[in-house]
């Protein structure tokens, strides 16, 4: 991939050729912002785990947590989520909409650890926008795809408001006018017990409630109505098994390795490297599914290399904290 400051965004005039282009940039794992009834969403295919931390650098500051997967239809979403009585209600009266569903991961999804920040759920929706589901339908899988602007900034409604924050940090935006919502989607939580409201949008409380027959809870505590997140104590989601050492410099009797730059090459077959060559992206594209691959083994204690502070490193940084934090 180009560097930020070196790409040409190109805008993308809607029709099929702009379609068309938009999923072949997707495909070869560029980043692409996506008109929606809401706000544009800066896209990029959610299976890709390089495209989805191309996603938070982009963003800038970036925090991993968990990313909308935009889906090209009802039957798209019962791929990558597992859909109750009550998901079924939704989904059919509000989709194509703005409402995300939060659902438990089914076997076989697509969305990889990285855009679910390492749970095993999935947030899901299909946008009420043709272009945006045609690229998706071409593109062949989900999109993740957050608010199309700089971390902290008001979300984009115009193609050029996505221009003003991300222009030469992004391959193309596809131009469709303004979004007639411009408020994000409403996000609903279906796991484990009573539906809950994670942050208001375009579908209302009462609309909802009107469609499941019982009343919404709260978010939990720890979670983050503003922020797209899955419910649960933040710190919880991000905690192996093992225990961790984190800025390790070698490895201790008994320990498995999660590398950065080679610092414990051949020292143990117990190692897995999130970047041989010391590449921040390549590592956060491999962060949650090396924390699980090294779980899975049944060690007792990850020994982490130091990594870097910058760019994506703070992210990186951030859930290995957690990871680490104490139990209970």
């Amino acid at each position: 991939m180009q560097e930020e400051n070196k790409r040409v965004t190109r805008l993308l005039a809607s029709g099929p050729a702009g379609i068309a282009q938009a999923a072949a940039i997707l495909r070869a794992g560029g980043l692409v912002a996506l008109p929606t009834e809401t706000v544009y969403g800066l896209g990029g295919l959610a299976a890709n785990p390089r495209a989805v931390a191309a996603i938070y650098r982009a963003k800038g500051r970036p925090s991993f947590n968990p990313l909308i997967a935009h889906v090209a239809d009802l039957a798209a979403a019962r791929r990558e989520g597992v859909f109750d009585a009550r998901a079924e209600r939704l989904a059919k009266a509000f989709w194509p909409g703005p409402l995300t569903l939060i659902l438990p991961l089914a076997p076989g999804a697509s969305v990889c650890d990285l855009a679910r920040a390492g749970l095993d759920s999935v947030a899901l929706r299909v946008p009420d926008n043709a272009l945006t589901r045609g690229v998706i339908a071409a593109a062949g899988g989900p999109v993740a795809a957050p608010s199309a602007n700089l971390s902290g900034h008001v979300s984009p409604s115009t193609p050029a408001h996505v221009l003003a924050d991300l222009d030469g940090r992004i391959d193309a935006v596809l131009n469709g006018g303004a979004c007639p919502v411009g408020v994000e989607s409403t996000i609903v939580s279906l796991l484990d017990g009573a539906p809950r409201l994670l942050r208001p949008g375009g579908v209302s409380r009462v609309e909802i409630e009107r469609v499941l027959g019982e009343r919404l809870g709260g978010a939990q505590a720890g979670s983050e109505l503003g922020a797209v997140l899955a419910p649960g104590m933040l710190a919880s989601h991000y905690a192996p098994r093992a225990a961790m050492r984190l800025d390790a410099l070698q490895l201790e009797e008994g320990e498995a390795g999660l590398d950065f730059g080679g610092r414990f090459s051949g020292v143990s077959e117990r190692v897995l490297d999130l970047s041989p060559g010391g590449d921040l992206a390549e590592a956060a594209a491999n962060l949650f599914s090396m924390l699980r691959a090294l779980d899975a083994g049944g060690v007792q204690r990850i020994a982490v290399a130091p990594i870097p502070e910058a760019d994506l490193g703070e992210a990186i940084n951030d859930r290995l904290r957690r990871a680490a934090a104490p139990r209970g």
